[in-house]
Order: C-alpha cells, then structure tokens, then sequence
C-alpha cells in the first residue's frame, strides 16, 4: 500500500475533503477466528490507509453481517480490511500478505467480501534482512522531547563515503522501517539503498526516522482530526529541524544549506 514513488513534501492537503461518492460494501464471510469484541474497519485511499477510522468502520447487525456505506472522494481507489490495525490486516488463508483490494463506485457495489485470515493470528515467518552494505542503524536511540518518545533512525551512505572527502546532500524520509529492509517493512521494502547505490549523478546520504507505529497517523498529522486525533505533527516537525538534523550535520559530511536539505515520504507520511 506505500507506493514506490517518491515525493517531496511541499505541503499538507486537508484531511476533510468534501466526500463525492458513496462506497457499499458486504462482507459474505470471515473467519471463524474473528474475535466477536473486534470491529472491522476499512482503510485505503479515501482515508490516508488510517487502519482504525471511526468514519470507516463497519455496522454488525443482529445476524453477525457486517455492512458499510462509506464516502470516498474518488470513483476508484484500493482499499483492505483491518481489525484495527496495520498488525491485524487481513491476508490470505496462509497468513500471507494480499494485494490490496481495488473498488469502482460506477462498475459495481462490493458485495460478498470474503476474509480469508488475519495476518496476526499466524506465527510470524522471519524474514532476511535485505538491508545494503551500506545501511547503518545509529547506535544512538533518539528521545522526542516534544512528544516524550524513542525513535529508531537508519542512515544510508553513499558508497564511496568512507574513501570521499566530498559533503552530500541529505534526504530526511519518513516510515524508516520501510525504506531498506525487508525485514523491518511493514509490506514489503521501498528499496532506497538499491535505488541510491544505482545512482550514479547525485550522491545522497538518506536518513530514515522510523515512524510512530499506533502514533503514525498523529505524528505525520499537524491537525486535530476528530477521527485520527491530536495532530502532533508540529512537534515532530520540530524534532527533526532541532534534533535530528543539528545532529546529522555535526557526525556526518552533510551539505547543510536548504538546497540541499530534502525531506519526503509516502502516503500519510
């Protein structure tokens, strides 16, 4: 669901857009698994993927059928199924990632959903790490102050850092779980390390700052949201312009100067 393609972030678009379509969905079966306490929900593209959207949730009648009418600003867009969350998403029968599910309010209504399984409620298969050579994870484990939290952030260097006495520019991205490894990626890597070791014209360090996992949404989020919560995006902002960067230019051969400071993301991110 996080798309390979990379953007800088120039700015924030309203979380509230006015709703053009209504979605109808029917779930024809789920596991016999499915705790009964647990509520479904539906993330994808008309909501930001948030896995746990009060707007998004569906309605479970006398009978145990689960049913929805959601608004959607577009006429397609890809969707899954949650429980809740990114750790409870549905999958295959097996325990394996799907591909997510794509509606079209104009071709037909959704109904007959079938859940095959919950990705928790198999024993998670480790997985290879896939991280390049040239991947670093900083020893250091970063304190938020604003937000009174840890974050785990990784560092890609150019190939010929340790021989170079050139300075880089630097790309700060966000979600650094799953910009180099398969093993840390929430669904698959993005594949920055082989993408940057491939460039050959613009020589960058990217510094990857692991997402808040349940705090995603409210970190990545600069406003109150009535179905994501408080907006903390300031404060994280903040962690990156006084924390993260000051010390990056200080233990690295950065170029410092706006020109060559990026910083980008996918999706929410």
């Amino acid at each position: 669901m996080y798309k390979l393609t990379l953007f800088t972030l120039f700015g924030f678009l309203s979380l509230t857009l006015t709703a053009q379509y209504k979605l109808h969905l029917s779930i024809h079966s789920i596991p016999s698994s499915t705790p009964k306490t647990d509520n479904l929900y539906i993330a994808g593209t008309f909501n930001n993927w948030n896995p746990k959207d009060e707007q998004y949730k569906f309605t479970k009648d006398s009978f145990g059928n689960y049913s929805a009418d959601l608004p959607v600003k577009e006429k397609t867009g890809e969707y899954k199924l949650t429980r809740g969350g990114w750790d409870k998403v549905e999958s295959d029968k097996d325990g394996n990632a799907i591909a997510n599910r794509q509606y079209n309010v104009e071709a037909n209504d959704l109904l007959g959903i079938i859940v095959n399984g919950w990705t928790d409620q198999f024993v998670s298969k480790q997985k290879i790490s896939t991280a390049s050579k040239n991947v670093v994870i900083l020893g250091t484990v970063f304190f938020i102050p604003q937000l009174k939290r840890k974050r785990t952030i990784r560092i890609y260097l150019p190939e010929d850092y340790a021989t170079s006495k050139q300075r880089y520019p630097v790309l700060y991205m966000q979600d650094g779980q799953n910009l180099f490894d398969e093993a840390t990626s929430f669904a698959g890597e993005w594949g920055i390390d082989e993408f940057m070791d491939s460039m050959r014209l613009k020589k960058t360090i990217v510094v990857g700052i692991d997402n808040g996992a349940d705090k995603r949404m409210n970190e990545y989020n600069p406003y109150n949201h009535k179905n994501f919560g408080v907006g903390e995006g300031n404060e994280y902002i903040n962690f990156l312009v006084k924390i993260v960067k000051p010390f990056i230019d200080k233990e690295y051969r950065t170029l410092k100067d706006k020109q060559n400071t990026s910083i980008s993301g996918s999706s929410m991110g």
